[in-house]
């Protein structure tokens, strides 16, 4: 071979080589990403011709799909839409999935990898591929309770069994409708997809699990638990000036309830949310047992929820000023309502946080099992000794603190309210965290925005009679 033609042939080759390598790459590094990606018009529309699985609440389908006219043969709907959009999310051709519908989209496809024997049965039976369903964990009545007692504010509330991680309830309102995102009608999904996004409620934002916020005194549950596993206790006396003014900083904080004038016992300081107390006791305790108490409960850390969820922020590095701020949940300390029920859940489960999660099990179409979620250990936060101390302080909080609206007839309450403030041209963000030891539900009620009079936000006022609705649905 003369010379020309071995340099056109080697460079021949260079390019077959550059070619295969770059396949390769894309079936095998980048392959999972494209199958994802909702610009994938194949991939897409082989989903949108597949016998979707149904979303179930016990034996309700609360998203499934049902024979369609035209060019697409499955409808994807939701029955009980704006109760449950929180959980299903959405599903649709022109603006991809959420919630449930994203993250369990290869179960609910039939392309998971345990479902490949179910294809290949399928397969070989000349069936056309179905997928599968998801049965939650999800109780209607606590649902509807939740969705009641929030009405058209802004705000979210989740219940959660604590001995097992399984989500009773989860909601953020306002509500939508899924269905107006499932029209075959492109010009008709647009409409509708503008129309939620210029919404100035922001219906489509999920306020339980994605978005993030100033967590106020709930957070003093953190506080409260770092100082207990530093060796304090209930009857342990800490400093409560009626001002502190932390090292550094050039304001002071201040109290808005009884809490003395100079010093508290530890739960009365938190029966009352003394803000001096915990704002000095957070400095005593220092950076680095507020950072590590903070993240064994979940802070900068992925919640590990079957959800696409949002990681809450504890900061890493603080001085006493903000450290000061910080330990009353303010600063830079934003968490979902997920994470400070995740707080709740870990003091009443004696110390012990499971792993929480929506989806019970996955079964095919002729209803056998494929995948069952068994309850998982998430960590222990705290000993069982400072969670047994914690709910004794807790209880206190509901029986004769800022907690008493979310007193219930004939259950023990442990709770603890929150009011953050987050914007001095906005009115406060409203809290309520807590447990109910029978039937062993934790529940975090959060309201961003209210039609009360800002003077009357709190806590105890706004959030926990929503925290209380939910919990006497499960009765």
């Amino acid at each position: 071979m003369n010379g020309p033609l071995r340099k056109v042939s080697l460079f021949i080759s260079l390019l077959m080589a550059a070619l295969l390598v770059n396949i390769t790459w894309l079936a095998v590094a980048r392959s999972e990403d494209m199958l994802k990606d909702p610009r994938n018009v194949r991939v897409r529309d082989a989903e949108f011709n597949t016998n979707r699985g149904a979303i179930l609440v016990g034996n309700d389908a609360i998203a499934m799909s049902t024979p369609a006219s035209g060019t697409l043969p499955w409808q994807r709907t939701f029955p009980q839409g704006e109760t449950y959009s929180s959980v299903t999310g959405w599903y649709s051709y022109s603006y991809g999935k959420q919630e449930l519908e994203r993250n369990w989209n290869a179960e609910l496809t039939g392309t998971a990898s345990s479902q490949t024997f179910t294809r290949l049965v399928d397969l070989l039976a000349g069936k056309k591929p179905q997928g599968a369903n998801l049965n939650t964990t999800l109780n209607p009545k606590a649902q509807a309770a939740a969705v009641k007692a929030l009405g058209k504010q802004q705000g979210a509330a989740i219940a959660v069994d604590y001995t097992t991680g399984e989500i009773l309830a989860l909601v953020s309102t306002p509500t939508y409708d899924p269905n107006l995102l499932a029209s075959h009608d492109t010009s008709v999904e647009r409409q509708n997809w503008d129309m939620l996004v210029n919404d100035s409620a922001e219906p489509l934002k999920n306020r339980a699990v994605r978005e993030i916020f100033p967590p106020g005194s709930t957070f003093k549950l953190v506080t409260a638990a770092a100082a207990l596993e530093a060796g304090y206790n209930p009857s342990s006396t800490v400093a409560s000036p009626t001002s502190y003014q932390a090292p550094g900083s050039s304001h002071g904080i201040g109290n808005s309830t009884d809490c003395g004038g100079t010093e508290t016992t530890l739960e009365h300081a938190l029966a009352m949310s003394c803000n001096t107390a915990f704002a000095k006791l957070g400095v005593d305790l220092g950076q680095t047992k507020m950072l590590d108490t903070a993240q064994r409960f979940g802070f900068n850390s992925a919640p590990g929820i079957d959800l696409p969820s949002s990681t809450s922020k504890f900061p890493t590095q603080m001085d006493p000023a903000y450290l000061a701020q910080s330990s009353i949940g303010q600063y830079e300390v934003a968490a979902t309502p997920l994470q400070m029920l995740m707080v709740a859940s870990a003091i009443a489960n004696n110390g012990v946080l499971m792993k929480p999660h929506v989806v019970k099990s996955v079964t095919g179409s002729d209803l056998k099992v494929i995948q069952t979620i068994q309850p998982e250990q998430a960590g222990r936060p705290i000993s069982e000794g400072t969670a047994k101390q914690l709910k004794q302080m807790m209880e206190n909080v509901v029986s004769d603190g800022t907690g008493s609206p979310a007193q219930a007839r004939g259950l023990t309450i442990g709770g603890k309210t929150g009011t953050a403030q987050s914007d001095p041209n906005r009115p406060p963000y409203a809290w309520f965290v807590g447990y109910a030891a029978e039937p062993h539900v934790a529940v975090v009620a959060f309201v961003q925005s209210t039609s009360v009079e800002r003077n009357d936000i709190s806590g105890g006022k706004v959030a926990a009679p929503v925290f209380k609705a939910v919990v006497e649905s499960l009765r």
